[in-house]
Formats: structure tokens, sequence, C-alpha cells
């Protein structure tokens, strides 16, 4: 692509890659930097290769679109860098970093530095090749959701680089049963405790962890290892910070003019001016960035109820309406669509998944039918109600018993992934194993059977670190996960119902070939509010089916019966309130068998024990002993 031809179509909003365009690029006899600061009077390179003075390497204008250039051949590899620009209104000078750097010193320095070509030899080839056909949606998605920062630490308390993470987080991963990982933002940020989601560095891994190499080696490893990685991505704000994109050339450039469309004031935060040419070819060129350059599987894309409503968390007066008086961020939309068909048309089998928090119809359809276009959408329905249900002590579950049933209203509208992230473990909200009532051992009983209602419920998974092991803290950025934890015989029993929670979700079709789909569920009896029990059958697409029964209160229930599609012997495959997790280990005897008979609509039925607090998976398996 020539120059001129990657700046039309930059200022067209139509450049993916413009970071082929713009930033720094060493080329022969020194490095070439390019910005674009459409509303300056001057602008230039200032760096540790000229003494941070202003002026001395001058650029020059490559036309009305914007851009400036200039090649500096005293600036080589680690050259620490900036822009001064000075301000067409007043003459005021600017010190700003480079939007479209792809390194930056370690906090709290601010400066980006000249990144060499990238020379590493990537070895994941047949993943990517398995990846591009990939029945996702009919396979397991289980994600294990990591701060990078904190979820080991050296004894110092320094961060792991990535090379310490691969040799740790990865086979734990594995060894837990999670087909992906998703990292926190690890684009470049000043602040720890914005945990990546105030990003300066749209297209810079942070130095905390290591060298941009580094995270591609790590990214290899896991996919080698049979791991995905996604990455938290931000286009929805960006800081205030004045030496990165606020008013960068003095003016509101990546944001817009008029705070009611361009301020966030819950996070204190800009708002990218989506109907700008050029911001969305930065946008877009981000993502393609961490997807080409870095071999992301996919993005988790923060925060979109706020990228699609003009009065998201504001009161009237303080928003403008769209251009037909509505509310609706009509920009916003148009560049959600397109980034998802740019993903899904150059990266196939990545996948795009929308922290989208409202009714907003079709977020998880294809954008030719109208929708947004993402491949999953967090179900937060699901995750509010089921915690706000855990919450209660037992002896009033029976009068909520809505809050988990009501979920099958709507769970087959999107493609769902159920959520215990991060945002329900900080901010005074405690962990997830804080959350649950009763006395000690009643906390964990619960624990352990909402991570069986999860495993066991329509829709693919997510987990914040820490919760698979009751994680009894509420999460901190600054220190590690509460590892001491596993010398307790409770939490390493909750680690140990979460791997086999995993490994099941993952190895049974009747668990995840049909999670999108009301095909693979079906309630067996939801209206038993009296005992607070529901009962279903999850189906897979190959006919296989696996019994579900669960007592929401302490109180054992023996002979409970329940109608089941066929007679035959029936194998108890997981009993949360088994020993080996930490509980009780009242059962079935590992296996019951089911009669002749009609009960509940059905030819056949059995007569279960429910242990207390507890989930059951029963699977029916033929006379050889294989499983039906």
């Amino acid at each position: 692509m020539t120059l001129d031809h990657a700046l039309y179509l930059f200022n067209e909003g139509r450049n993916t890659q413009a970071y082929r365009l713009l930033g720094a690029h060493l080329e022969d006899g020194g490095t070439t930097f390019r910005v674009w600061a459409p509303n300056a009077a001057r602008v230039s390179v200032v760096g540790d290769f000229n003494g941070w003075q202003p002026g001395v390497h001058g650029m020059h204008s490559l036309g009305r679109g914007g851009v400036w250039e200039v090649r500096v051949p005293e600036a080589g590899p680690g050259s620490l860098y900036r822009f001064a620009i000075t301000r067409r209104d007043n003459g005021a000078l600017l010190v700003k970093s480079d939007p479209y750097a792809r390194g930056f010193e370690l906090r709290p320095g601010t400066a980006a530095y000249v990144v060499r070509p990238s020379q590493y030899v990537w070895g994941d080839g047949q993943w990517l090749q398995q990846r591009a056909a990939w029945d996702w949606q009919h396979a397991p998605l289980n994600i294990y959701e990591v701060h990078a920062g904190s979820w080991m630490r050296h004894a110092d308390g320094r961060p792991y680089l990535w090379p310490e993470l691969a040799e740790r987080l990865i086979p734990y991963a594995l060894e837990q049963g999670y087909t992906h990982l998703e990292l926190l933002p690890i684009t470049e940020h000043p602040l720890d405790e914005s945990w990546g989601y105030q990003a300066t560095g749209y297209f810079a891994p942070t130095s905390r962890h290591g060298s941009p190499d580094e995270l591609r080696a790590f990214i290899d490893a896991c996919h080698q290892a049979g791991l995905g990685v996604l990455l938290d991505w931000v286009p929805g704000h960006f800081p205030q910070d004045d030496w990165a994109l606020a008013r960068y050339d003095g003016t509101a450039l990546y944001e817009h003019e008029d705070p009611r469309l361009g301020l966030h004031a819950d996070w204190g935060t800009h708002i990218f001016n989506y109907g700008r040419h050029e911001v969305r070819s930065f946008l877009l060129s981000s993502a393609h960035w961490w997807l080409e350059e870095f071999h992301f599987d996919g993005l988790r894309v923060d925060a979109v109820a706020s990228m699609l409503y003009l009065d998201y968390s504001r009161q009237p007066g303080q928003w403008l309406p769209n251009r037909y008086g509505g509310r609706e961020n009509l920009e916003a939309i148009d560049f959600l669509r397109e980034l998802n068909s740019m993903v899904h048309g150059e990266f196939p089998g990545a996948l795009t998944i929308a922290e989208e928090s409202t009714d907003w119809p079709q977020v998880s359809r294809p954008t030719y039918v109208g929708g947004l276009g993402f491949s999953m959408k967090w179900n937060m329905g699901w995750m509010n109600d089921s915690l706000r249900y855990f919450r209660r002590d037992p002896v009033h579950r029976r009068w909520h018993h809505d809050e988990l049933t009501f979920g099958q209203m709507y769970a087959y509208s999107e493609n769902y992934l159920l959520p215990l992230s991060h945002d329900e473990v900080v901010h005074g909200k405690g962990s997830l194993s804080g959350k649950m009532p009763g006395d000690r051992w009643q906390r964990f009983a619960n624990l352990r059977l909402l991570l069986a209602w999860q495993a066991f419920t329509p829709g693919k998974k997510l987990m914040f670190m820490g919760g698979e092991f009751g994680q009894s803290r509420e999460w901190a950025e600054g220190r590690e996960l509460d590892w001491g934890l596993l010398a307790d015989a409770a939490h390493a029993g909750v680690q140990r119902l979460a791997r086999d929670l995993n490994r099941l979700y993952r190895d049974l079709p009747a668990l995840h070939s049909q999670d999108f789909a009301a095909p693979g569920f079906e309630w067996i009896d939801c209206h038993d509010s009296e005992h607070s029990v529901l009962s279903w059958l999850r189906w897979g697409r190959d006919g296989s089916f696996v019994v579900v029964a669960v007592n929401f209160t302490p109180v054992p229930l023996t002979g409970y019966r329940i109608g089941v599609p066929q007679a035959g012997r029936y194998v108890e495959v997981l009993n949360s309130d088994s020993t080996h997790y930490g509980g009780s280990d009242l059962g079935n005897g590992g296996a019951i068998a089911a009669v002749e008979g009609e009960w509940m609509r059905r030819p056949a039925n059995l007569a279960i024990t429910l242990p207390p607090l507890a989930a059951v998976l029963l699977q029916r398996v033929a006379e050889d002993g294989a499983a039906h």
C-alpha cells in the first residue's frame, strides 16, 4: 500500500492497519515518526536523541489529512520519545505521548520508546489452523479471567514477568480444566489501580511484565499447550492524562468537544468520538494489531452498554440526543458493527465478547440481520440474579425461586456467557465465598453449589481468578491471591470441585454442545419452591443427556422422586457434597435405578437423595457400562 493510499484510508476511517502508517518505524537511516495532529501549528519529535528539545527535529505536514512526518537518523531501537505540539490557537506547547507507540517505559515514566520490529518466530500454526475451523458455538468454552499483575507475585511484591507466568499459569489453567485465559487489559496504563481499564497505549503491551516479544512467547506457549488467550480491550473511554490522548493537539481530537457527549462522569474519562473517521481507524487498527501481531484469540469488549447509549449514567439535560431524537449512539453502533465484521472476516475463529448489561437486542447476532455482530454477550442478568439468590439465607429462598428460573425465559435470545467476574469481588462487594450465608460449613457448601449451578446452566463460562478455590478476601490488584488458603481442606475441596466441574463441562457434550440452543435444556421440575429444589435435563446434539438435581437448602431430602426420559441405571457422576470436596458425603451410593412409570410427564422415574446445599449430576449407563 502506498503512503498516499494509506493516508486516504486513514482519513476515511477505513484503515484497519494504521499502525503501519503512524507511530515510530525503524528504517534504514534511522526512525520515521508520524503523528496525526490536524489542528497543530507546528510539531516536532523530542527524545533522548536530541535532549528533549522542541524544534530540533521539526516534522512536516503530509497534507490536509493532518498527519506530520520526520525521519530522525539519531533515533534507534530503545530511543525514548514524545511529540512536541504547538497549538494553533494560542501558541502553547503541548508534550504528548505517541498514540501509536508500540512500547512505553515502565511506570511512573510515560515516554514511548522505539520498538524494533519483532523477530519472534511463532510455533502456533496448527493452533491457528484449528481455530479457523473451530465450531465454537457447539464446543466447550470455559474462561479463566486473570489479572496478570496479581495472580501470583514474587516474595518481594514484584509482579511476574511473562516467562514466569508461562511457567506457572499455563499448567495451572490446564490442570483446572479451563479452555481459555482472558487477560484483564494489558495495554499500557500508568495507574496500577485502574487494572488496565484506563489505557494510554492502545498498541503497546504494558512494560510491567516484560517485552512485547515475551508476551508473544507467552501466547505462543499457551497455544502450543492447547490454551486460548483472550484480551480484555477498552474502546469505550480513555483517561484525561494531559500527556496522552486528551485534547491531543489542543482540540478535542479523539473525544467530543461537548462534555455532554465526550465526558464519562462516573469514571472521570473521555468518550471516543466514534463519528470521526480517524478515530475509527485508530480503534479498528488497535483491535487488528492485537489479533494480528500477538495472535490473541479474541477480544472481550469492555463497557459496551456505555458506548450504545448517549444517556448512559446521565440525568436529563446532561446528554444530547441523536439526529432522530433518540438516545442511541448511532456512530458507536456503526463502529461496533465494523469492528465485529473486521474481526470475523480477517481472523477466522477469533471471538468478540460484549460486556453489555442492558436488553439491547441482537448483540450476538450477525450484522447482516441487524445485529451488532458479537460472538457472545455476558449474561449479567444471570450473574446478578444468581448472586442475589445465593446471598439469601436458605430459609428465605423459597420466596425467591424465580430469581433462578427466570433466566430460562431469555436464555437463548443471545449467545450468552455466564460470568463470575472480577467486577463482583471488588469495591466492597467482598469475595464470592464472602457473599455466602450461614456458618463456615454452609458458606463453603453454598460456594460449591454456586460453582455447580454455573457449570450445569446453559451458556459458556467465565471465572475470575481466586473464585475457583474460595478466595476469602476481596481481590486487590496490589497483592497476589491468597494461595496459602489451599492448605485448608475446605478451600482445597472447592478447588478440586472446580476442576472436576470444568472437566465434566469440557468432556460431556450434553453440558456444552447446545449451550446456545433451547433444545439443550429441559426442566424436569422448576416449581418446587417449597423445598427450594430445581431439576433439569441437559441434552447434547448427539442425543446424550444428563440429569441435574439441586437442593438449595441445608435440609437433606431422601426419596425425592423426579421423572426421567428412560428407565435404567443412572451413575452419580458428580455430587458437590462429596467429602472429596469438603461435604458431608450424603448421596446415592454411586448409582441409582430408574423404573418404568410415568412421572412428571416422563416415562420413567427415580427416587434420589438430595444432599444439603448441593448439586447432583446423574448419567444413564447401559448394561455394558457405556454412558447414554
